[in-house]
């Protein structure tokens, strides 16, 4: 006669399953309060909800030499702790990339404020997609997913602005990830199945 499993313990496998789906599931946890204060802070007022990190950008008299990321999330803006939301903006000289990368916590919504851009991602069976982007475009990057921004433009630059469904969304550089950890040469080489000498090619332009 087949064994059955328990009425009891099968319950607690189908809830067990059910609290594991929902993690997955979860971004930013809901919280219990309109907003949450920092330990070391007891009174806040209006300024603890105001961000003043973008103000360079209204006074930049240049365009930066390399791209460059100015970042509002909960580590820079104490106050997103807790409302599933933060901010980036995004300057891309003229030839420039924002190298492939991804998101674990959020997916992005980027808004193209001024230039182009040629932008792609790549999602779980390995399929590329690609667009050209102009000033006044939105495009999205789903949540974890491998992505990239590059600006072709060889005379101009361009502007973006990404909002994320996290106040942490994270970024996971791939290329910084693979050769700048000290994951062994030897196992990054029959992976990319090449050999150990270009790995440390790689390596060195990037510790370059």
């Amino acid at each position: 006669m087949a064994s059955r499993i328990p009425t009891m313990k099968l319950l607690s496998l189908v809830l067990s399953s059910f609290v594991i789906v929902q993690i997955a599931l979860a971004s930013d946890p809901d919280i219990l309060s309109d907003f949450l204060v920092p330990a070391n802070q007891n009174n806040v007022g209006g300024g603890f909800f105001t961000y003043t990190g973008m103000r360079v950008l209204v006074n930049q008299s240049t365009f930066p030499a390399n791209f460059t990321i100015l970042k509002a999330s909960m580590v820079e803006f104490p106050a997103l702790n807790g409302q599933s939301v933060s901010y980036a903006v995004l300057q891309y000289p003229a030839s420039s990339l924002n190298p492939p990368h991804t998101h674990p916590r959020a997916a992005e919504l980027l808004f193209l404020v001024d230039g182009s851009l040629e932008v792609g991602f790549v999602d779980t069976t390995n399929k590329l997609f690609t667009q050209s982007l102009q000033a006044g475009d939105m495009f999205i990057f789903p949540k974890g997913l491998v992505h990239y921004q590059y600006n072709a433009d060889p005379s101009n630059p361009a502007i973006a602005i990404s909002s994320f469904g996290s106040a942490n969304a994270g970024t996971v550089s791939l290329p910084k990830t693979l050769f700048a950890t000290n994951i062994d040469d030897t196992i990054l080489a029959k992976s990319f199945k090449t050999d150990v000498s270009t790995i440390q090619a790689l390596k060195a332009g990037l510790a370059s």
